[in-house]
């Protein structure tokens, strides 16, 4: 250390390097942040400079994490030169040195304090946020704030928080909020009064030392769901909600934030909408709490990865914040937002959305099973389908549809029909510089455009017809097909999206394929009971016994020889349906259908095994028993069990079963590309007749 009677300068920029030398013992500098640091331009070693300086004002210490250490060795450099302060006497032998007077650090923004194990107090002043990583439960003691478009107050429940690494980050943010004329020591003393009952006397004058007018306190508990420990307790997966890499900064908030199980992260890398996204969710917003018509149907449309599942949770939860309920038509067979992938269904939105798909799997209202990700090759059963499940919509509150990704060719074609049929009052059309650019949905170029079954010329355009009775009359037979269609217009809403994603064209289909993964493994999670009971592996859990004869069978996306159905069953992903036909009076088993039915999808499962000798199913669902006796139709598609779930699961030892390494694609029915069923090329029957079933024969 200098001499105490000079004058300290201010070092050159080496300096900065020496510093983080002496103290990357302390810090736990990786390679990458050193490497980095050889190659930082004079702003960011300033920025790492002050970094340190005040994590090293804080006093942690960084071997240990827990304890202070003295700060005599490592006194803070002043910013302007000063002298120093007069030399102490020294100190004897038994007592060590002396910390040297400093600066106390100044406290993060927005500030934050532990309030007992898994548990952090946020103070949020006003328009500012906090981004962060992880799972936690939100609950508002005073103020008001904002996640992913949802208010949450004072006096509400607590909210879960899902925010994991496979989408954008989380943020909660303060939002203003109008209060009567009051005084600074009013809001003070109300603030003080509302705290009372959640906060222990230290957590309270910590939080009235720093209290501002019209902040947000809010409380930040740790959670843990029997979905989030079924899912993270498969190998690899433990990063999707918290990932620990080497921080600058070890101090208070750090170990308060790690015992909730959350992290902060940069504002950057949190959810942003852009000028147009925001003009349209407050028009979307404004028009459905003041239809006097009737409720709003909004269509959300756009390329892949542009933003349009996020746009409608935030859709959503703003509808939310003024309406009890929400309708919502998942179009999208590959990315569903509350069923597993697949599926075609119409769900009542009366809770949040506050995280990815798999967080929040629900039940429908109405759902069919369309057995594949994509709708290649099944245009019109795609259609049908569709038609069947908009139905049983009401009209009772506002409805949002989600289309797939698929805006090029035939697809954009599928879209025209779909426009048709559902006759929405609103689409929101997404566009972004990183896609293919599509035509502008305008009802013009709606009426004038061909689709896959319909074809439209210009005409005046009647807005008479009821919705209902237009979705009834419009059938898609040969004779339809070369006549115009007449269908209400809508207002078209272009949002520009900004959307940062990490998918390339080489990369979306293995990232596809994880988030559906994710999807089935968060339904599965529904298999386990409630926190703080243990988790059970799947093979460990009692499944359901179904006779051959009760069931119908089907394979629906390709086709299986019926002495090799019992083969693609075994070991499947199964939807339990439910069929008009009666299936009983079959003695033995099992009952296979004819073609695909368009029926009730009430719950999925996996076919454990196969019992041949008592002719039995082996059925593990978490579908309560009531609803398991409306079940008749077991449908089978290309959607499988994750793998993780087949190799990775804790219990048994030695040779895991279904798992081979001797596997010869040369076998037909091997690869999906053998065995396919072709709906299209084959010319498949328009009109369903009665079900048809046969008997496999011993």
């Amino acid at each position: 250390m200098a001499d105490s009677s000079q004058v300290q300068k201010r070092g050159s920029l080496r300096s900065t390097w020496a510093r983080a030398r002496k103290t990357r013992p302390q810090l736990l500098l990786s390679r990458r942040p050193r490497r980095r640091l050889r190659i930082l331009r004079w702003c960011g070693r300033r920025r790492l400079r002050r970094r340190l300086l005040q994590a090293q004002a804080a006093g942690a210490d960084w071997r240990a994490g827990t304890c202070l250490v003295s700060r005599a060795g490592a006194a803070p450099r002043p910013k302007t030169a000063a002298p120093s302060p007069a030399p102490s006497p020294a100190p004897s032998a038994a007592s060590d040195e002396e910390p040297a007077p400093s600066v106390p650090a100044p406290l993060p923004i927005p500030p934050l304090r532990p309030a007992g194990p898994g548990r952090a107090l946020l103070l949020l002043p006003r328009d500012q946020g906090f981004t962060f990583s992880g799972v936690c439960r939100v609950t508002c003691l005073y103020g008001q704030v904002q996640v992913l478009g949802f208010t949450i107050g004072q006096g509400q429940p607590a909210r879960d928080v899902f925010s994991t690494y496979t989408h954008s980050r989380l943020a909660i943010s303060a939002v203003h909020y109008s209060m009567p004329e009051k005084s600074k020591k009013e809001m003070k003393r109300e603030a003080r009064a509302l705290l009372r009952a959640h906060l222990n006397r230290d957590d309270r004058c910590w939080l009235m030392k720093n209290f501002s007018p019209l902040c947000s306190i809010v409380m930040l508990e740790r959670l843990k769901t029997s979905t989030v420990n079924f899912i993270t307790s498969h190998p690899g997966l433990s990063y999707v909600f918290l990932q620990e890499s080497p921080t600058f900064q070890i101090n208070t908030e750090y170990f308060a934030l790690r015992s909730v199980g959350i992290r902060r992260e940069k504002k950057k890398a949190g959810l942003r909408l852009t000028e147009s996204g925001l003009a349209a969710l407050e028009e979307l917003v404004n028009v459905s709490c003041e239809e006097v018509d009737g409720c709003p149907v909004i269509l959300v449309c756009g390329s892949q990865d542009v933003g349009k599942s996020t746009f409608n949770r935030y859709l959503i939860n703003q509808l939310l914040n003024s309406l009890p309920c929400v309708d919502y038509l998942e179009c999208d067979l590959g990315q569903t937002e509350f069923t597993p992938p697949g599926c075609i269904s119409l769900l009542n939105i009366t809770e949040p959305v506050l995280g990815p798909p798999f967080t929040h799997q629900r039940t429908p209202q109405k759902m069919v099973y369309f057995g594949k990700p994509a709708c290649k090759n099944s245009h019109e059963n795609y259609i049908e389908i569709i038609k069947y499940v908009f139905s049983a919509y009401k009209r009772e509150a506002p409805l949002i549809i989600n289309t797939m990704g698929w805006v090029t060719d035939q697809g954009l074609s599928l879209l025209v029909d779909l426009i048709r049929l559902l006759a929405p009052s609103h689409v929101v059309q997404f566009s972004s510089v990183r896609c293919k650019p599509m035509p502008s949905l305008t009802p013009d170029y709606v009426d004038g455009v061909d689709g896959l079954y319909t074809r439209s010329k210009s005409k005046r355009r009647s807005r008479g017809f009821f919705l209902a009775e237009f979705a009834e009359n419009l059938e898609f037979g040969d004779e339809e097909k070369e006549s115009p269609v007449v269908f209400p217009g809508h207002k078209l809403m272009c949002v520009q999206s900004d959307f940062v994603f990490r998918k390339t064209p080489r990369n979306r289909e293995s990232h596809n394929r994880v988030l559906r993964d994710l999807a089935v493994l968060g339904y599965l999670g529904q298999l386990q009971k409630p926190v703080p009971q243990p988790l059970h592996p799947l093979h460990g859990l009692t499944p359901y016994q179904v006779p051959f004869s009760a069931v119908a069978l089907r394979v629906v996306h390709s086709d299986v020889a019926p002495t090799h159905v019992l083969y693609a069953v075994n070991a499947s992903w199964v939807a339990l349906c439910k069929i008009l036909d009666d299936v009983r009076g079959y003695a033995e088993g099992p009952v296979l259908l004819a073609q695909t039915p368009v029926c009730d999808c009430l719950g999925f499962g996996i076919c454990r095994g196969l019992d041949m000798e008592k002719r039995l199913y082996h059925i593990l669902t978490p579908l309560p028993p009531e609803e398991l006796r409306h079940v008749n139709c077991l449908l089978v598609g290309a959607i499988s069990v994750p793998q993780c779930v087949l190799k990775s699961q804790r219990g048994p030892e030695g040779t895991i079963p279904y798992i081979t390494t001797d596997y010869n694609l040369r076998i037909p029915g091997a690869s999906g590309e053998i065995g396919a069923r072709e709906t299209e090329e084959t010319g498949r029957e328009k009109a369903h007749p009665k079900t048809r079933f046969y008997r496999k024969s011993n």
